[in-house]
């Protein structure tokens, strides 16, 4: 699937330009080399092209920030270290900078974008009921929270926050009461 590849690269590369407004299947299919008929043929329409695209970017993103989440051993570092590591994906990858541009069909202001990021933040902490088998009572809670609190650095980031260790600090300094786990 090589001109698959190519055409997924080139529309991160037309949406990290021009945002997610700028794709067509012309301009993709001038960037990748490929005609348009075979953008047409593999994807079908401009919205499953960016669909998959974005979903395949995704994994991705998903696979580094699982790399950065081996060493936390409590629930606050944790949650800490994977809110760092989206939003440094998101200052890394062009394509997911464009996440923070206000354009009309910009995925992140999707009204239910709370309800799609759910799942792939579940997935992402289902591994701290291993560091306290506890977790599994407040798990969906520990969800909601990171992915509001995610979704809140990503978009509005700050300069004073501006590095890993100032957003960690931060973190570390005002997430122990909600990262808490019941006393049994």
């Amino acid at each position: 699937m090589r001109s698959r590849g190519k055409i997924m690269e080139a529309t991160l590369e037309v949406i990290a330009e021009h945002g997610f407004d700028g794709v067509t299947i012309a301009g993709v299919s001038a960037a990748a080399g490929v005609s348009r008929q075979t953008v047409y043929s593999i994807f079908g329409t401009r919205e499953v092209l960016v669909t998959r695209t974005m979903e395949h970017l995704a994994v991705e993103v998903m696979t580094e920030i699982r790399s950065r989440l081996d060493g936390p051993e409590t629930v606050r570092d944790y949650v800490v270290e994977m809110v760092i590591g989206g939003r440094r994906a998101v200052r890394d990858i062009p394509a997911m900078g464009a996440l923070l541009r206000l354009d009309g069909i910009n995925p992140v202001l999707h009204p239910d974008v709370v309800q799609h990021a759910i799942p792939v933040v579940r997935d992402l902490l289902s591994p701290l009921t291993a560091l306290d088998p506890r977790v599994a009572e407040v798990l969906d809670d520990i969800v909601l929270i990171t992915t509001r609190l995610g979704l809140s650095v990503v978009l509005f980031d700050d300069p004073s926050i501006a590095d890993d260790d100032d957003l960690r600090a931060f973190l570390l300094r005002w997430l122990p009461a909600s990262m808490t786990v019941p006393r049994e």
